[in-house]
């Protein structure tokens, strides 16, 4: 009996992986698809790259040699058949393969992304679980204040207002590039000034409605501390409602960093699109939609299976199947 049930299980987990992978090659299908159409929409690449006082005969030539002189069904074909060995083809500038260039900027991005989100849940997580629980309500008022005006600013209004004090006025921190350290400060700050207060009232409202459940009653009563009841009894359950908004923030992270960016020069991928979509280079922009969504899958995957494991119900559940399953067999056993 036990090894069937492991085989079931096992079965089962081969149907989900599968059906992951489904997933994730329609959604890519669809993605490329639609973004080669209109990328073609937006002009003609040939002109970019002889310049603007090119004869025609160049760019008749230069349409030949990268194939664009043939109908768009025809590249569309070659372009998804390149596609299947991760050929995207080099890029229209400096011929470089598309591909290497994107997977060069993206460790600058995902440094980006990792101190943002750090430094969005080394605010978040304590804020919110404070203004959660506590009980001084002017300073949980004027907390809220500031959380309601930082909701209000987009991030890059905040990074413009950081560039011109820290990096203008003040001299204290470089506004370009990702140097080092100091260089990294700036455009974190910017990134979790937008990510935090949703975090935080997230936080808070989880907290706020596990604060009068019974077992905090219960070691109120038998004298825990204050601190422990909220960092080791509450903290994780209100964490755990907020296992999906994290997932979906970092999600957002590689795909939402285009103009935090562009206002620092910081060499990831987010500058590299904007580079790449006004020269019309498009091998590069595809294969930065392409790593962006296998990325942006893959966060959210993880993400389920991580709020899955952590939920306390999920795993009731499954034991509650597996007992009506052992019944059911004894039953008919008997």
């Amino acid at each position: 009996m036990k090894i069937r049930m492991q085989g079931r299980a096992m079965q089962g987990y081969v149907r989900s992986g599968l059906r992951l992978l489904l997933d994730l090659a329609l959604l890519l299908l669809g993605t490329i698809t639609l973004l080669f159409f209109l990328l073609r929409l937006t002009g003609d690449p040939a002109i970019v790259i002889a310049g603007p006082d090119a004869a025609p005969d160049q760019i008749a030539a230069i349409r030949a040699e990268y194939g664009f002189d043939q109908s768009l069904a025809t590249q569309y074909v070659r372009y998804v058949g390149n596609l299947l060995s991760l050929d995207f083809g080099k890029s229209l500038v400096d011929g470089t393969p598309a591909l290497t260039k994107v997977l060069d900027a993206l460790p600058a991005t995902l440094l980006l992304g990792s101190l943002a989100m750090g430094l969005t849940l080394l605010i978040a997580l304590p804020s919110g679980l404070w203004l959660g629980s506590t009980k001084r309500r002017g300073a949980a008022r004027a907390a809220r204040a500031m959380l309601f005006v930082l909701q209000g600013f987009p991030g890059f209004v905040v990074a413009l207002l950081l560039v011109q004090l820290f990096a203008i006025q003040l001299v204290w921190l470089p506004a370009l590039g990702a140097s080092g350290p100091t260089s990294w400060i700036l455009p974190a700050v910017s990134v979790a000034s937008f990510l935090a207060p949703k975090l935080i009232r997230l936080v808070e409202a989880n907290t706020a409605a596990v604060m009068p459940s019974n077992f905090i009653r219960t070691a109120r009563a038998n004298g825990v501390p204050e601190g422990e009841i909220l960092y080791r009894h509450a903290a994780p359950n209100a964490l755990l409602g907020a296992v999906a908004l994290i997932g979906a923030q970092f999600a957002f992270l590689v795909t939402g960093l285009v103009i935090i960016e562009a206002i620092f020069a910081w060499p990831g991928i987010g500058w590299l699109l904007v580079q790449s979509t006004v020269n019309l280079d498009f091998p590069v922009v595809q294969a930065i939609t392409f790593t962006i969504v296998i990325a942006v899958f893959v966060v959210n995957t993880l993400t389920e299976l991580l709020q899955r494991r952590l939920d306390p119900r999920s795993s009731s559940r499954s034991s509650s199947r597996r007992e009506s399953r052992a019944s059911a067999t004894s039953g008919m056993a008997g």
